[in-house]
């Protein structure tokens, strides 16, 4: 069982940030009593919400609602059919938009859901990947699918290992999924060119990601865990429930193993400093997850940083507009800058 009053406090986060207003999500969260079934329930109150969104033909609004039933994570039967109807809600607002598919990919030893964007343009477009963290599925960020095509993108949004659809395990070597998902698409938009947006988790694997691939040309992300955030002992044992027994489910490992377990995903500095791509950063002062440290490591040894600091908590959630804003430009000034460069 998941603990009520922290889901509430995390979800408003990723509320705030698909820009549902406080007004239809608190009364909610406000019903909400427990974290079992039927009325009161964490996922009946969210799934009778998706539910009725749904019948009045509201799809992607349906599929935040179905998104949000399933947070943090699939622990039983109630969250995966919540996952599947927010899968198939994002499948019926999609079939409305010509040029976005559903895309899955079997890729080292795992299959990969995507929905994917604006492939087999002519001339092959550069190719932007997007994903989420370790508590948002790509169902979350699909409508910023609908962006690529202002910034002459083809685009593919997908998932963590472990998280929603993707069996992957969550490994030290997960970073090499991103290199997957540009080989399987290779044919179909001009990778040779590919933006990173990572949320949270997923910044570090494509920090990583980009250590070995050349093809990335840009990182835009959100609070991305570096060095402390995996290192530091003290500070792991003090993160937040829902963040535990995500990682736990993730890696397969006991909380109680994960001091010892997540050093092996951190990043050094001198790796850092071998970074030749342009890395976009949001980051909150406040931000209980991700500890100052991080971020200036990545000040002191990130060649080409930008950074978007707001006083705030993880994922800043009280600057939810300005964030996407903020990231959006980013990405179109990257994107100008590799277009101008391959000219």
């Amino acid at each position: 069982m998941n603990d009520i009053t922290e889901l509430k406090h995390y979800v408003a986060a990723h509320a705030e940030s698909l820009g549902i207003p406080g007004e239809h999500y608190r009364p909610l969260l406000n019903r909400i009593t427990h974290d079992g079934s039927g009325p009161g329930s964490w996922v009946g109150e969210w799934a009778g919400c998706g539910d009725t969104l749904a019948a009045q033909g509201h799809w992607l609004e349906a599929s935040q609602h179905y998104n949000f039933a399933r947070f943090p994570f699939v622990d039983g039967p109630a969250r995966q059919e919540a996952l599947d109807r927010c899968v198939r809600a994002v499948d019926r607002w999609r079939s409305d938009l010509p040029g976005i598919e559903r895309l899955d990919l079997s890729l080292r030893g795992g299959r990969v859901g995507c929905w994917a964007a604006w492939l087999d343009e002519e001339p092959p477009k550069p190719l932007l990947v997007i994903t989420g963290g370790i508590v948002s599925i790509k169902e979350q960020w699909a409508p910023v699918l609908l962006a690529a095509r202002q910034l002459g993108l083809s685009a593919v949004v997908t998932e963590m290992p472990g998280v929603g659809e993707n069996t992957l395990p969550y490994t030290p070597e997960s970073w090499g999924m991103i290199p997957a998902v540009l080989d399987a698409v290779k044919h179909r938009a001009d990778v040779t060119q590919c933006y990173l947006m990572a949320m949270s988790y997923s910044g570090q694997a494509a920090f990583r990601a980009a250590l070995a691939d050349t093809r990335i040309r840009g990182i835009v992300t959100v609070g991305a865990p570096v060095l402390e955030a995996f290192a530091n002992a003290s500070w792991v044992r003090a993160l937040p429930q829902v963040t535990l027994s995500t990682l736990a489910h993730m890696t397969g490992a006991p909380v109680c193993d994960l001091p010892g377990l997540l050093p092996r995903w951190a990043l050094s500095g001198a790796q850092l400093a071998a970074l030749t791509v342009p890395v976009r950063y949001v980051a909150s002062s406040r931000d209980e997850i991700i500890p100052p440290g991080d971020l200036g490591m990545l000040r002191r040894h990130v060649r080409d940083l930008l950074v978007l600091e707001h006083d705030d908590v993880h994922g800043a959630p009280d600057h939810a507009a300005l964030t996407r804003q903020w990231m959006i430009g980013a990405l179109a000034q990257l994107a100008r800058a590799g277009s101008t460069a391959a000219q």
